[in-house]
């Protein structure tokens, strides 16, 4: 009997007020329980916010070097001191905010503390070709990005009344559309692989696989984007149904006691480690397939993102400048000899800021703002040259052979891509929007991304994948980025469905 009454009473529905508490509103209910997450939490914050606030830093800025110290300077270092504010106010926080997340951390490191460390060496992996003032306002540029990013966050705290986001029907997978993706999938890639020579040269170097690209006549002359494309129709679909059946075998005990759920599991595993592993593939596009699926096979886990979030900093730090060691074969790879533990930092892949200033400088030379053509182009990327003769290139390469740059597969951050096309109000105005479709995004996740959700929901999918390929978008340019971005839709389109009936979701 005693039993009996302590299920009622633990079995008892959660009055409006605790189950406001519990989401973290400002019900006048009690306040949860203190609990050692908690204490871990608050023990975490004052090490954390020093360490990457002012810490690091300003070791980075002790260092000896010939950079000048000026004006540029103290504006990269108050850019590294407020990007890694809000990292850590990211990694701390009581919700997983991936999108969020995911942006601070590629502005702490790609446009923080790297930047800082080729300002006090004096040294860049791309040459800066304008004036020290045009460093000055990029990175200028880049913080009131950066502020206005918070701006449209903060915007987003309006959230819409809860009626209204109870009458809107989930978007799910489902099922029979997802078996139809399952097999094109397996298609697209076994095409890209026949074409490319077979699986051994997956396993060789990126510059092996870009010549197989062009010897198969997959890729043009003068465009990126047709072997973007190619590739993207042999890597996103895999990872993607790879993703959704995850989540399925994650969330569902049905689908686990099914043999043929988990054979086609291992299937697709087994092509994403040919067409998607880390030897013949951008390590951007690796740590995209990396990302989403740790936040897939672990949808709850705090402690995951706290630990993706802090070891990504040390990752950039230490293994990423590093990481390119297949990106050329045995003959043509020359290995970095340095003793400095900035250095790495400033001769390699950390381009962001400094191409933002060539960017300032090439508009200013007389080029002039495009006015949304750049970005025309990219959204247009599928349009052949032929019918579009004046089809812009993708906005590094632009900036690359105006500058009488050798290798023009040069970045171009968001910041520059939002600058050359609508200025500086444009570009406020448009990491206010990204600010506030990250922020909402971010909370509809939290809600919904949950073991006991729906094993198709598709917020819970795609929402990994957008964090971990925010790092491409991020760092631009947006043109070659595009075609993944094409085919990921589509996929995604293919497969979703509003309907709530058992026929058509995942069980």
């Amino acid at each position: 009997m005693t039993q009996q009454t302590d299920r009622s009473v633990t079995a008892a529905p959660r009055t409006p007020v605790e189950r406001t508490a519990d989401r973290g509103g400002r019900g006048s209910g009690p306040l949860p329980p203190f609990s050692p997450r908690t204490l871990l939490s608050r023990a975490l914050s004052v090490p954390l916010v020093l360490g990457f606030s002012v810490f690091l830093p300003l070791l980075v800025l002790v260092q000896p070097g010939s950079g000048l110290r000026d004006s540029a300077l103290w504006m990269q270092l108050a850019l590294t001191v407020y990007a890694g504010v809000r990292l850590s106010a990211m990694i701390l926080t009581s919700r997983r905010k991936l999108l969020a997340g995911s942006f601070w951390l590629f502005v702490y490191m790609a446009m923080g503390v790297a930047p800082l460390a080729q300002a006090v060496l004096g040294r860049t992996p791309t040459p800066v070709v304008g004036a020290r003032t045009d460093l000055a306002e990029a990175v200028s540029l880049v913080l009131i990005g950066c502020v206005a990013f918070d701006i449209g966050a903060l915007l987003a705290r309006q959230r819409p009344r809860r009626e209204r986001e109870e009458g809107r029907r989930p978007a799910l997978v489902h099922r029979r559309r997802l078996y139809l993706l399952t097999l094109l999938a397996f298609a697209g890639s076994a095409l890209l692989v026949v074409r490319l020579g077979g699986p051994a040269v997956f396993f060789t170097s990126r510059q092996e696989i870009i010549s197989s690209v062009q010897e198969a006549g997959l890729s043009q002359e003068d465009s990126q984007a047709g072997q973007a494309i190619v590739r993207g129709l042999g890597t996103v679909p895999v990872l993607i149904a790879w993703l959704v059946y995850t989540r399925w075998l994650v969330t569902s005990r049905r689908a686990r006691r099914s043999l043929v759920v988990i054979a086609v599991w291992l299937a697709l595993a087994a092509v994403n480690a040919v067409v998607n592993n880390p030897v013949s593939n951008p390590r951007f596009w690796f740590l995209t397939v990396l990302f989403s699926m740790l936040f897939t096979l672990f949808p709850v886990s705090a402690a995951l993102y706290r630990t993706a979030l802090s070891l990504g900093v040390v990752v950039a730090l230490i293994v990423f400048p590093f990481a390119d060691r297949f990106r050329y074969d045995d003959t043509n790879y020359r290995p970095l000899q340095t003793t400095s533990p900035l250095e790495p930092l400033a001769v390699k892949d950390y381009d962001q800021v400094g191409m933002f200033a060539n960017t300032i400088t090439f508009v200013r030379s007389g080029r002039g703002h495009t006015y949304g053509r750049q970005l025309a182009g990219s959204v247009l990327f599928a349009v052949p040259r032929s019918v579009w003769p004046g089809k812009p290139m993708d906005t590094g390469v632009v900036v690359g052979q105006w500058m009488g740059a050798t290798n023009t597969n040069l970045s171009s951050p968001v910041w520059a891509e939002l600058w050359i096309d609508f200025g500086p109000a444009g570009m406020a105005a448009g990491f206010v929007g990204l600010g506030y479709a990250a922020a909402r995004v971010d909370r509809r996740y939290a809600r919904r991304a949950v073991r006991r959700a729906a094993p198709g929901s598709l917020i819970a999918l795609t929402v990994p994948l957008v964090a971990g390929y925010s790092f491409i978008l991020l760092r631009g340019p947006l043109l070659q980025a595009s075609g993944r971005v094409a085919i990921a839709v589509c996929c995604i389109a293919l497969v979703t469905t509003f309907r709530q009936d058992r026929a058509a979701g995942l069980r």
